[in-house]
């Protein structure tokens, strides 16, 4: 008898000594965590995490569009816009550059399809021709999710206030520097944005984030939005989902261009 309690005395303390050990032992996350650990890692493969891999994704040579964007525009078709208005075919001139100008006051145009977090990759030209000033020269504007505004505007030789000047976070973020091509030749904003987030009560428990990068200069750098970008009052935040990019007619004769419209969905 006394020799079977030693027995499973040692089977007892066996069975401790190992539940101990896996307790221990480091823990790998699919991302690129480690969980925290009792003990430094002693060899290189301990840390190492070799799934999910990411997808591979090439970028065109010359228009510099990666594989997995969706073509907005390409200077072909309106195919993926409508009027912001009513829904209808969209009223702007096809130019023979492959680009699109406004018409003035036939309305802004919105995306046929509903976005939410996205890289945006989108061209802007001013007219050399409009003469306004203030807010009036070469106006317009890219709506995320068709309520929060990245500023365009001519403001070569043209101080408006900052917090709606070119690259603005329309009457929110003054941008961190101004990059403007001259007048008349062709901007670029490379734009990362992840939306808001709301409860089931439609309050806002996540703000929308964005990154702009005018000419590949950075201008918002991961930025809070507040909310809407209102011209007269503070931002509203009424509960949404995903929802059209929209460019902006701003009714004063802009004649804005665009063209190379792509976005990847993040």
């Amino acid at each position: 008898m006394k020799k079977l309690l030693t027995i499973i005395s040692i089977c007892a303390l066996i069975f401790s000594c190992n539940k101990e050990k896996k307790e221990m032992e480091p823990v790998k996350t699919s991302t690129d965590e480690v969980a925290t650990e009792t003990q430094e890692p002693t060899k290189p493969e301990e840390t190492e995490i070799w799934e999910p891999k990411p997808k591979v994704v090439t970028v065109d040579p010359v228009t510099k569009m990666p594989s997995d964007a969706i073509v907005l525009f390409d200077g072909s078709n309106f195919h993926e816009w409508v009027s912001a208005v009513d829904s209808t075919e969209v009223k702007r001139a096809l130019n023979g550059d492959r680009s699109m100008t406004v018409k003035d006051r036939t309305g802004d145009i919105q995306t046929k399809r509903n976005f939410g977090n996205v890289q945006l990759h989108i061209e802007w030209r001013s007219s050399p021709e409009n003469t306004g000033s203030n807010q009036s020269k070469s106006n317009s504007g890219v709506f995320l999710q068709n309520r929060y505004e990245v500023q365009v505007l001519d403001n070569n030789d043209n101080d408006t206030y900052v917090n709606g000047q070119v690259g603005s976070i329309y009457k929110q973020s003054i941008p961190l520097a101004k990059a403007s091509s001259k007048t008349g030749d062709w901007n670029a904003y490379d734009i990362i944005y992840h939306a808001p987030e709301f409860d089931s009560e439609g309050n806002k428990i996540k703000s929308a984030i964005i990154t702009v990068l005018h000419n590949g200069v950075l201008i918002q750098d991961h930025y809070e939005i507040k909310g809407t970008t209102e011209y007269i009052g503070w931002p509203k935040n009424e509960v949404h989902g995903n929802a059209p990019i929209k460019l902006q007619d701003h009714g004063d004769n802009s004649r804005v261009s665009y063209r190379n419209i792509w976005v990847r969905e993040l």
